[in-house]
């Protein structure tokens, strides 16, 4: 970990081009499943180095300031009685061009979806199965994104972001993140770290990862015989956009659970009770199980309780159907992690940072 140097002086923190931050209090808090919750207090920063003041203004006592994106990977159960602070800072720069490989530095406020389709118009690979995700690109790291046999960690460089701890900008090689399946330091010490940008390396030319289930035959239906990044981009998101409800019609998060790793002998016994029961080869001898079948098995695609529910697309979504309250979505996904561990001895832990 190293500092981050900024070169920066002055800060306008009144609306306007220049602005830095904007603060309101009692904020609504939007995001992506549709519960009604306010801040004590929103930030909006605009400019990373707004943060030295932000933090100053902040008092030390106060309840751990939320670090928030796009908001699409969290439930609150109620209003959050603190600092929600959100990064809208902007840009997407090359700060190294070798013969087959980028290295492109992003601004956390900006759209990861939007900066996976910046990097396929740029003829750069890597991140194609990893389009269509809903979030910024602050939020990626955070969570180690993955999808279509593809986590963001393979392709970062650093990130930078506010350690409260030191009180400064500080620079995390990809080593520092402690990337694994879902998890990456900054999820592991939550309220410390707040990323203001990321840098990537992308190449120019790469093996493209198509053994996922599903991609090879999509590749088929379209009739391409030798895909290109982009081409992978278009299949993957014909696959989401069929299995995954869209946020802005229904209120969602995407998958709620991830999917559970087991040791090899309660797979092999899970094996043998359950034959048609997926598993996947997971590191160090463990086993992958997959949370959709495990839940569809127990009956609750497409169930609903009030409000809240279970997509009919994706047993693996919860939904709002539209005034359920964080506390109603998440007594339905405490009710099937029951349910599971009664039929399966299976204990699934959600995706989402539950609030």
């Amino acid at each position: 970990m190293k500092p981050h140097k900024t070169g920066v002086s002055s800060l306008h923190e009144s609306p306007g081009s220049n602005q830095a931050w904007v603060v309101r209090s009692s904020h609504p808090i939007n995001n992506s499943f549709g519960v009604r919750v306010r801040a004590a207090w929103f930030a909006t920063i605009y400019r990373s180095e707004a943060l030295f003041s932000l933090f100053n203004r902040i008092s030390a006592s106060a309840p751990a300031p939320l670090f928030l994106g796009e908001a699409t990977n969290v439930l609150f159960r109620q209003d959050y009685p603190g600092w929600v602070i959100r990064l809208a800072n902007r840009g997407i720069r090359v700060v190294v061009n070798e013969p087959n490989a980028v290295e492109v530095q992003v601004a956390a406020g900006e759209n990861w979806d939007n900066f996976v389709h910046w990097s396929l118009d740029a003829g750069l690979a890597g991140l194609e199965n990893l389009i269509h995700i809903p979030g910024s690109v602050g939020a990626a790291p955070v969570q180690n994104i993955g999808a279509y046999g593809v986590e963001v960690g393979e392709f970062i460089v650093s990130v930078i972001c506010w350690d409260r701890e030191q009180r400064s900008l500080v620079s995390l090689a990809r080593d520092e993140c402690e990337f694994a399946y879902r998890h990456s330091r900054f999820r592991k010490f939550p309220g410390r770290y707040l990323v203001t940008e990321v840098r990537f390396r992308l190449e120019r030319k790469r093996q493209l990862r198509l053994t996922y289930r599903g991609i090879q035959e999509e590749l088929e239906r379209m009739e391409i015989a030798d895909p290109t990044p982009s081409d992978i981009g278009r299949v993957i998101v014909c696959l989401r956009q069929r299995k995954l409800p869209d946020p802005g019609i229904i209120g969602n998060a995407g998958s709620f659970f991830k999917n559970p790793v087991v040791t090899s002998l309660q797979a092999e016994e899970l094996k043998q009770r359950h034959p048609n029961m997926p598993q996947y080869p997971g590191v160090n001898g463990t086993v992958k199980l997959a949370a959709a079948w495990l839940i569809e098995a127990c009956g609750y695609r497409g169930y609903r309780q009030g409000d809240a529910g279970v997509s009919q697309q994706h047993a693996l979504v919860l939904v709002n159907h539209g005034a359920a309250t964080g506390a109603d979505l998440w007594a339905l996904a405490e009710h099937i992690r029951a349910d599971v561990y009664e039929h399966f001895s299976v204990i699934l832990e959600p995706e989402p940072r539950i609030l």
